[in-house]
């Protein structure tokens, strides 16, 4: 409806929003529809209730789009951004906002869009000179001394990402290379963003080159050929987390490695600090029980040593014994020589007592030195000098104080006797026991 004030001079006419809107729509309706439109899709978005919403373009206009549910699920394929398609509707203004769209109710491909088209031919140039290949690829650090980040200062990706290395990592430093991602001058930023970082290395041992979603307008940037052989140059591996898990650019191809978001970017090159806390938690166990069980096994070693020394005195006596034994062979085998020889010619008999003089000679001057070793192993000759033999109530030597306390008896053998002591309170102590 329209209106006029009462004696107002004669004028244009005077309509309200709503029933503007309306009148253009009807114009439209009566002029245009049905109406088939051919040009390139960007920012295609399909929403939770399964309607679509895109823009159609070409060189020299834009028109906004919106296709129902029913409309959308008659498709055939899965449109994307500069997909060249032809669609069939009905031209209508959004009333709540005053926006000519186009509904559309049917759509089909038409050939990919020019921008689409480029970025084929780019790529399998690139990929045809080697700049994609695998064996190029590099391993994440797994613990990078620093971290480059490429992106811009007012993209939500920088927040997304300094969040999750933050919650992650925050003793790893990062790096910011600022750039804009979008633009025509984009590509030249961020080709000196990284030979920025490249210059610092081998303090950054990793690179984030980021960015959110967009068209393949917005991300066009990371298509650029200098940007993709300035990746490939780097001297560390880079990450690239460049729109949506679905978005697919050059610089992906050529980075070392391709994350589906920014965040996802800061995940792979950020193993969380909780896991090499337990890491090294598990370690110091692994550490603590192999030093348990190799002084376990020395002490055994130890017992097994003291068990085969056993007491000097012990060791004296076992020599004494073998040296009675070796005496008593001796005599019996120079008697047993005499008897025969006894019975011998004279000459052997007349030879017999120089021979048997050397022998016996010799045998003595060996018992000598036998029994001069066994004179220097007897404890009772270091008594003699002054000291003392301690041992417990049992006979088991002592060798150290601090296994003594006060009260526990304790026998000292001098060179001439022994002596029962007993241990005083903080010290040990030589009092006769009562």
């Amino acid at each position: 409806m329209s209106w006029r004030e009462p004696g107002a001079a004669p004028g244009p006419r005077i309509w309200a929003v709503g029933a503007l809107c309306r009148a253009v729509a009807d114009a439209l309706d009566a002029r245009f529809n049905p109406v088939a439109v051919r040009g390139e899709i960007s920012g295609f978005s399909r929403a939770s209730s399964g309607h679509c919403y895109f823009a159609l373009k070409d060189e020299s206009g834009q028109l906004r789009c919106a296709m129902f549910r029913r409309a959308a699920g008659l498709l055939d394929f899965s449109p994307r951004d500069g997909d060249q398609v032809e669609v069939r509707g009905r031209l209508a203004v959004y009333e709540p906002r005053g926006d000519l769209q186009l509904v559309v109710e049917s759509l089909q491909r038409a050939g990919q869009g020019a921008l689409f088209e480029q970025f084929l031919q780019r790529k399998a140039r690139l990929e045809a000179e080697g700049l994609f290949d695998v064996a190029r690829k590099r391993a994440l650090p797994v613990m990078p001394r620093a971290i480059g980040l490429v992106t811009s200062l007012g993209a939500a990706a920088l927040h997304d990402v300094v969040t999750a290395l933050r919650r992650r990592v925050p003793h790893i430093p990062v790096v910011l290379a600022p750039a804009a991602v979008q633009g025509a001058g984009a590509p030249a930023e961020l080709v000196r963003a990284l030979q920025s970082l490249y210059a610092l290395t081998p303090a950054v041992d990793a690179i984030l080159l980021v960015r959110g979603g967009g068209s393949i307008e917005d991300l066009w940037a990371f298509n650029d050929e200098t940007l993709a052989r300035t990746i490939v140059q780097s001297p560390v591996p880079v990450v690239c987390g460049v729109g949506h898990e679905t978005d697919f650019t050059i610089a992906d191809f050529c980075a070392d490695l391709r994350a589906p978001t920014p965040t996802a970017a800061a995940e792979l090159v950020s193993a969380p600090q909780s896991v090499w806390l337990g890491a090294i938690d598990l370690l110091n166990g692994r550490l603590d029980d192999a030093l348990g069980a190799r002084l376990d096994a020395l002490g055994q070693r130890l017992d097994q040593a003291a068990g085969r020394l056993g007491r000097p005195s012990a060791l004296v006596a076992r020599q004494q014994l073998r040296l009675a034994h070796h005496s008593q062979r001796l005599r019996y085998a120079v008697q047993s020589r005499v008897e025969r020889l006894g019975h011998a010619p004279r000459a052997i008999a007349a030879d017999f007592p120089l021979k048997l003089a050397r022998t016996l000679a010799q045998r003595r001057e060996r018992l000598e030195r036998v029994a001069l070793r066994l004179r220097l192993l007897d404890p009772a000759l270091v008594l003699q000098r002054g000291y003392a033999w301690l041992s417990d109530a049992d006979g088991r030597a002592i060798v150290s104080a601090k296994k003594l306390q006060p009260g526990d008896a304790v026998v000292a053998r001098l060179s001439d006797g022994a002596v029962d002591l007993m241990v005083a309170a903080g010290r040990t102590g030589t009092r006769p026991t009562p």
